[in-house]
């Protein structure tokens, strides 16, 4: 078994494997997702623990069941045989970038994927601490702050009702999102949440928050909500926060290497490799976990899917080796 990733997902799916005496080798190059913030939340008995030292802890557990780890990247791979998904033969051969070639009956894609922030100079310098997206991850810590939410796509705009629940100073400033429907401006009144009819030129943190330039979309753009908001050119607001919504990019490259078609996301959030519940891809021989497979996907739900892989793969085994 082969594993590509060493989240919290392909951990959870290497040590029921390696429980169940199968032979399992990560290859992980350290540089999970989450590695920007200084917590991890919704993780139950690790409530606020450091996501760099829940990987580690993950690991040590693995290896003491004798999981084997390369630290490198995958640099390529492909079939050394078309085997059906039902078959024992060895079918992978992967190329790592240690050097090291390694061969495998199955293959599990736990590379997660890749926030990509929208082109605002200064936005990245905050991502993770803050410029936040998911209000279960981050925003407790932002409680009671000024909140101003960046709009992307329509979803900005259910991004923003979550926010609410934290805050009673939230403000939409629309950016690329489009404009408000009748439902949405109903939401934004309701929730108190104020309107802001323009984009964001530049973000720039300071020791008293973060000051947010925005330019109008119009010269007649008026604010809705519970507060005037700043519209005009190049005015600055200044917020605790900022949400946005990036694109979630599925790191698919070997997956599609080995024939796989990534799936852009209903919502035009991101997109995924699809994968059916007990994690099986179309190409055979080939798992996906994590937010590889699920856009979604907090930690607890990753590890959750690199169980349930984990149990399939181990159980196809066996199932591989009884007559029919």
């Amino acid at each position: 078994m082969a594993e590509i990733g060493g989240g919290a997902g392909g951990l959870a799916a290497s040590i029921v494997l390696a429980r169940s005496l199968r032979s399992v080798v990560v290859i992980d190059a350290g540089s999970p997702r989450n590695a920007p913030s200084a917590h991890a939340h919704n993780v139950l008995g690790q409530e606020g623990i450091n996501p760099l030292e829940l990987v580690a802890k993950g690991r040590r557990e693995a290896e003491e069941y004798g999981v084997r780890f390369v630290d490198a990247t995958v640099v390529s791979a492909e079939h050394t045989q078309q085997v059906p998904q039902e078959s024992e033969a060895v079918g992978f051969i992967l190329e790592t970038s240690f050097g090291v070639s390694i061969e495998a009956k199955r293959v599990v894609i736990a590379t997660g994927l890749t926030d990509v922030l929208p082109d605002i100079p200064g936005l990245s310098d905050g991502w993770g601490e803050t410029v936040i997206h998911c209000p279960y991850c981050h925003g407790y810590e932002v409680r009671g702050e000024r909140i101003g939410v960046i709009g992307t796509t329509a979803m900005s705009y259910h991004q923003a009702m979550l926010f609410s629940q934290l805050s009673d100073r939230v403000t939409f400033i629309r950016h690329d999102a489009p404009e408000p429907d009748e439902a949405q401006t109903r939401m934004l009144e309701s929730l108190g949440i104020t309107y802001v009819d323009a984009a964001v030129e530049a973000v720039v943190r300071t020791d008293s928050g973060t000051d947010v330039t925005l330019r109008s979309h119009t010269s007649s753009a008026a604010p809705r909500g519970n507060e005037a908001g700043a519209t005009a050119e190049n005015e600055t607001m200044t917020v605790g926060a900022l949400a946005v919504g990036p694109y979630f990019r599925a790191n698919s490259e070997i997956y599609e290497q080995l024939g796989g078609t990534v799936a852009d996301h209903p919502s035009g959030m991101g997109s995924s490799i699809p994968a059916e519940a007990t994690g099986a891809t179309d190409v055979p021989g080939v798992w996906a976990v994590g937010n590889s497979a699920d856009i979604s996907a907090m930690v607890v739900a990753s590890a959750t899917s690199g169980v349930l892989v984990g149990a399939q793969i181990n159980a196809e085994f066996i199932m591989s080796s009884v007559p029919s």
